[in-house]
């Protein structure tokens, strides 16, 4: 059941964001009198489609192969690589036949559909749910071993890289990644301290999770009613500092010293005031004794209708800004993310195991911008190539010729597919690991 529900929402959400970006050349075309032949959710190969039905001169239907869709603009070298019509005398309602700025309009169209319908998802994200992250003023960091290595500590708190701070714990690890930050200034305990980031180890911090969890000291929060530890006399704010002796600082110190002890007793060590008590608890079978802990530096902000709008551009701005940025480490062999890149199948991994809006509309709007930036690459065949040539033919005053245009096409299609098997591969060894 979960596997069918992620595949659910893979399909619903691509559908709709290829039907959003399709639909952007399709309004641009009908904008300036450009014949569109045929609009298709899917590819109809072979001529087969689910459905289909015909309104003016445009076809319109769902094809049976789901990876993708087009919109057939008359007179353009596309993907269908239909050269018959170009041998034609050209049409005064034919794609090549109108000026360059309007063909550019045509192309960008699918884009700028993309990101626009990305500002409008996050605004509704803002105005319903507003935002919350965990910031990064004031908050700790529990190290992995990779991080242990780069010179970072428990307990330090990271308060710039090189001269950006830092505002959302979450992304320390992007930040520093995305950045090429050459140091980091930690604090730790009374001590400014400044490390220097080996960027030959940017393929390892690719592929390190959690590089940088959250250090959370050990004060109780509140008391599970019903857990193991209900009538031991803890108290909410109780600071555990040790279990049998053991000396801990953060809940990820505890977690190894628990496992050892569960369904047993322990006794812990809490600050309580001023006081340094004994309070016997008890350790359940998955090494877990029944309490929940104080959530440092949880920022909450809220927003109307009305300041949701520019809060959804600025969010919208940034992830397009951080996705082109992972684009460069990926364009990188040296750092090793293209090991990253991932098909249908990684994109279903994202998505949850049950029916959640703001999670579904969240990813929503992250998979809009990826379609718009990936679409603007420069590579024949996206829409990046189409452009790329209306600019040199704007820039020129020359128009590449057809026969150029369908040879660039098709090396563009051959590039795509090698992406594709990329993609699918990393995919595969993913899952077989």
């Amino acid at each position: 059941m979960d596997v069918l529900m992620k595949i659910l929402q893979v399909v619903l959400a691509l559908s709709l964001l290829i039907f959003i970006h399709e639909l952007g050349h399709f309004m641009w075309a009908r904008i300036f009198g450009i014949r569109v032949d045929k609009f298709f959710l899917f590819f109809d190969v072979g001529g087969k489609a689910l459905f289909r039905f015909r309104k003016g001169e445009t076809e319109f239907g769902i094809g049976w192969l789901p990876l993708g869709g087009y919109c057939k603009i008359s007179g353009m070298v596309d993907e269908s690589m239909d050269l018959e019509q170009l041998k034609q005398e050209p049409e005064p309602w034919e794609f090549r036949t109108h000026p360059a700025g309007q063909r550019l309009m045509v192309m960008a169209g699918g884009v700028l559909n993309n990101f626009i319908f990305a500002i409008l998802v996050y605004a509704c994200i803002m105005a319903i749910w507003g935002q919350s992250f965990i910031s990064n003023k004031g908050s700790k960091i529990y190290v992995n071993d990779l991080a242990f290595e780069m010179g970072f500590r428990n307990g330090d708190e990271i308060l710039k890289l090189d001269d950006y701070v830092p505002e959302d714990f979450a992304y320390l690890q992007a930040d520093m990644v995305r950045k090429g930050a050459q140091t980091a200034t930690v604090l730790r305990g009374t001590d400014t301290l400044q490390l220097y980031i080996d960027h030959s180890m940017t393929g390892q911090m690719l592929n390190s999770p959690m590089m940088f969890d959250l250090a959370v000291p050990f004060v109780i929060d509140s008391v599970a009613a019903g857990g193991p530890n209900a009538a031991s006399g803890l108290e909410r704010q109780d600071k555990v500092i040790a279990f049998d002796g053991e000396k801990i600082e953060f809940v990820q110190d505890a977690r190894e010293v628990l496992l050892r002890k569960k369904g047993m007793e322990t006794t812990a060590s809490v600050v309580r005031g001023g006081d340094t008590i004994a309070v016997n608890v008890c350790v359940d079978t998955a090494g877990l004794i029944g309490v929940y802990m104080e959530m440092p530096n949880i920022e909450y902000r809220h927003y109307n209708m009305v300041s949701a709008i520019p809060e959804g551009l600025k969010l919208t701005w940034n992830t397009i800004r951080g996705y082109l940025q992972d684009l460069k480490l990926i364009a990188s062999p040296q750092t090793g993310a293209y090991k990253s890149v991932g098909s249908f199948i990684a994109i279903g991994q994202v998505f949850p195991s049950s029916w959640n809006w703001y999670q579904f509309l969240d990813i929503l709007a992250l998979l809009s911008i990826m379609l718009g930036v990936m679409n603007l690459i420069p590579i024949p065949g996206l829409d990046g190539g189409h452009i790329l040539f209306t600019l040199y033919e704007i820039v020129t005053g020359r128009k590449p010729g057809d026969k150029f245009l369908a040879a660039a096409q098709m090396a563009g299609l051959v590039l795509l597919i090698l992406l594709m098997l990329l993609a699918f591969g990393n995919d595969i060894g993913r899952l077989i690991q």
